[in-house]
């Protein structure tokens, strides 16, 4: 459940997009919105991974305080994501030029190489969390395109909210059950 709902907190910039598109590009082909989706659920699944090996290779470097820097992060995105909406500036439709789907691919999923980095952290199957995040990535674009035809901008804030404080939520989770099983909490 916890991989399911930080592959959705990942996808909501990529969804976000998609609904920019959708509302920009209402006649788009199946076949292009199926290459849009892909191009995002594919940075969404390559990004934690590159996170996750170059986490790894610190990893026992800084154990006694991964708990924290896990915290740190998914938290900072969360609110940045979060603030991003509050300035009330809605997301620009990417061009769908190759060139242009690469960069906004890859500029979606940099959060999730940070993601990638704290899963370094914990005994995670990474090759199939990878595939999670991508797939529901690639998912919630394809749907977010025809949200996006119909709802627009409104729907737009609300996925970047939502997406933000399940990030926070994560946070808070890894950073409460690392304390707990070491004790921490129960000193207090």
């Amino acid at each position: 459940m916890e991989l399911l709902l930080l592959s959705i907190a990942l996808a909501m910039d990529a969804a976000a997009l998609s609904i920019a598109n959708g509302a920009k590009y209402r006649n788009l082909a199946l076949s292009k919105i199926l290459f849009i989706a892909f191009i995002f659920g594919f940075f969404q699944a390559a990004m934690p991974l590159a996170g996750y090996f170059l986490g790894a290779a610190f990893a026992r470097f800084i154990a006694q305080i991964d708990h924290f820097i896990a915290f740190a992060i998914l938290g900072f995105l969360g609110v940045k994501m979060i603030h991003e909406t509050c300035r009330n500036e809605p997301c620009e439709a990417v061009s769908l030029d190759t060139k242009m789907l690469l960069s906004g691919g890859f500029a979606t999923s940099i959060d999730a190489l940070a993601v990638g980095v704290t899963l370094s952290f914990t005994a995670t199957d990474i090759w199939f969390s990878g595939a999670v995040i991508g797939i529901v990535c690639f998912a919630l674009s394809v749907a977010a395109f025809y949200v996006g035809k119909f709802a627009g901008e409104f729907l737009e804030q609300k996925a970047l909210i939502l997406g933000g404080a399940i990030l926070i939520a994560l946070g808070f989770k890894i950073l409460i059950t690392h304390l707990l099983d070491h004790g921490f909490l129960s000193q207090i």
